[in-house]
């Protein structure tokens, strides 16, 4: 499991958090359409997807870059992402 992380993913919007594994060789960007598109089936269409939803670390207030790849970011085993 080295090419992936474990992350808790917390949604305000529905106030729900989901626990994760995401791709570390991924760009961020397409791990929002990707949790995107997976809340929308979980929530049985209740959870509307939206393409200027960003992620963002819970302990710091900026969106992480949609073009880095996970790798890249501070994203780490564990880490709390906030998804708005």
């Amino acid at each position: 499991m080295n090419n992936k992380l474990l992350i808790r993913l917390i949604v305000p919007e529905i106030d729900s958090n989901y626990d994760l594994f995401i791709p570390v060789n991924v760009r961020v960007g397409t791990i929002i359409k990707l949790i995107n598109k997976s809340l929308a089936e979980l929530t049985n269409g209740i959870f509307e997807p939206n393409n200027k939803r960003r992620l963002y670390d819970s302990m710091n207030p900026v969106a992480y870059d949609v073009d880095l790849l996970v790798r890249q970011t501070n994203i780490r085993n564990g880490s709390n992402v906030i998804f708005l």
